[in-house]
């Protein structure tokens, strides 16, 4: 257990759960956030809040009284590792994409007319990519939406295999390579993470990139995703990344019209 986890999980904090919660570390995992997402909207908003400047995110300004079309979402999957503490599901994109070929993302993608929601969303391209079964995934939050840099607002879906064990990866090669899973914590900590003045629009950039092997494979995250994760691992742990945040860049956040990138 993390040290937040144990922090969290006191005899105040257990007293809320049922013994189940208690007895289960991806179950405690689940319900610490239960608790961050019972929080107001503005603390959780705020807790560790990454400033998002890269070449393809940045947070996207939503006015309350009229909502931005949510056009994707992506899965943030978490299960619980003994040694090693809350780990995150990531995929390799396929080379023969056309668009962000071999990068590392998360599961997810457009909305579709039959999805009822964001978390609806999340569930099916993670289903359709890598076989997740919805039935495995509890859905225990849903962030606020990022602005790629392409318009879509895309959800972070933040969900929870409890066992797994039970998850069968099969994957979708038309669409994933690979699939390989990282420790959340390393997404605060400075250690295998670099930073690339990128160009966009005739704007440089600070993009964030973290470098990460998984047997003898070298992946590396970054852009919308690292931004997302890093997210995640914020409200997870409740604590800010150890490393600077970003300048906020000074593109517009306006969905561009027209687009029609499959992917987030």
């Amino acid at each position: 257990m993390r040290p937040l986890l144990t922090r969290l999980f006191t005899s105040t904090h257990i007293a809320m759960a049922s013994s189940s919660f208690s007895s289960s570390p991806s179950r405690r995992l689940a319900h610490l956030t239960r608790h961050l997402a019972s929080s107001s909207s503005s603390e959780l908003s705020s807790v560790g809040a990454p400033a998002a400047a890269a070449a393809d995110a940045v947070p996207a300004k939503t006015p309350r009284s009229a909502p931005s079309k949510v056009h994707a979402a992506v899965l943030v999957c978490l299960f619980e590792d003994p040694s090693s503490g809350p780990r995150v599901l990531l995929t390799k994109r396929a080379s023969s994409l056309s668009s962000h070929s071999g990068e590392v993302s998360l599961p997810g993608g457009k909305v579709e007319d039959g999805d009822a929601d964001p978390k609806a969303t999340a569930l099916r391209e993670a289903k359709e990519e890598i076989g997740l079964d919805p039935a495995l995934v509890n859905v225990v939050t849903v962030l606020e939406p990022f602005l790629s840099k392409n318009g879509l607002n895309v959800v972070p879906v933040i969900g929870m295999i409890s066992d797994k064990a039970l998850f069968k990866p099969v994957l979708n090669k038309a669409e994933v390579e690979d699939i390989f899973d990282a420790p959340l914590e390393m997404f605060l900590k400075d250690d295998h993470r670099r930073t690339k003045q990128m160009s966009w629009m005739g704007i440089d950039i600070p993009v964030q990139f973290f470098d990460y092997e998984a047997d003898g494979k070298r992946f590396v995250i970054w852009g919308l995703t690292a931004h997302i994760v890093t997210r995640a691992a914020a409200v997870i742990f409740g604590r800010k990344p150890s490393f600077d945040e970003l300048p906020r860049p000074k593109y517009a956040s306006a969905p561009v019209a027209g687009t029609n990138e499959s992917k987030p």
